[in-house]
């Protein structure tokens, strides 16, 4: 997640709520071009081999991060906030997940993680410093979901109900995160993962850019409870969704 810029953003989310996303690419400069022109995003970093901030009208809404070892997945990453991811990193294991990347600094830009939860479904924590993660969200280009895919729902219910609980249960909880049965839109040998969720004004329209600049579509249109939602993969692989409300 480093960057060199602080985020300007105030906001400190609660322990749980989806507070940032980042995508590991190939080709980083690619990657500028596809979301820039995608979702109308700039960003602050000049050279194409470093992370660079996305920014929407000024404010932080993801990073694009090179790959540093090809055999790595080319993803998006949700990383979920806590005020203490040591703490967070114990309870994940205890209920049976597990650490990919224990806790580290990224100086005073605040702490990350890297985690699976049982199924294996990979997810990111991320403790704030100077940067606290979204500085927009659920506006047209920004994050606005995250769609856990898993094979057990009812075991996912339990871990990440215990784990995040105030966020998916508390008073005034307002959660940005659902899951859904690995059946039905995805192939059954997909493994359990997140799918970030970009909002847009247009799906359509959207699509007809995406695969413009050429990505593909990996699942057409569909409706779910919380809108209607397409999945795309970038031009360099990383799939995400779009959705319209």
């Amino acid at each position: 997640m480093a960057e060199n810029s602080a985020s300007g953003d105030a906001c400190t989310y609660p322990e749980g709520v989806p507070c940032w996303v980042d995508a590991q690419l190939p080709d980083v400069a690619a990657g500028r071009r596809f979301y820039g022109e995608l979702f109308g995003w700039t960003f602050d970093a000049p050279r194409d081999d470093a992370t660079v901030w996305a920014r929407l009208r000024g404010a932080p809404v993801a990073a694009l991060t090179p790959k540093t070892d090809g055999r790595m997945p080319t993803v998006w990453t949700v990383y979920f906030s806590t005020a203490d991811a040591r703490a967070l990193a114990r309870r994940i294991e205890a209920g049976g997940g597990q650490l990919v990347t224990p806790p580290r600094s990224d100086g005073d830009l605040g702490g990350a993680a890297l985690a699976a939860d049982p199924q294996g479904a990979v997810f990111a924590l991320w403790q704030p410093g100077r940067h606290a993660g979204f500085g927009r969200r659920h506006e047209p280009g920004t994050f606005t979901w995250a769609e856990l895919y898993t094979r057990d729902t009812e075991a996912a219910d339990r871990f990440y109900g215990d784990l995040f609980h105030d966020a998916l249960f508390g008073p005034g909880a307002e959660p940005d995160f659902g899951r859904a049965p690995l059946t039905g839109v995805f192939p059954a040998e997909m493994p359990p993962h997140f799918l970030v969720h970009f909002l847009v004004g247009d799906c359509e329209a959207a699509l007809g850019t995406a695969v413009r600049l050429g990505g593909r579509v990996q699942v057409p249109p569909f409706e779910t409870s919380y809108g209607g939602v397409a999945v795309v993969t970038d031009d360099q692989g990383a799939s995400f969704a779009l959705l319209q409300r």
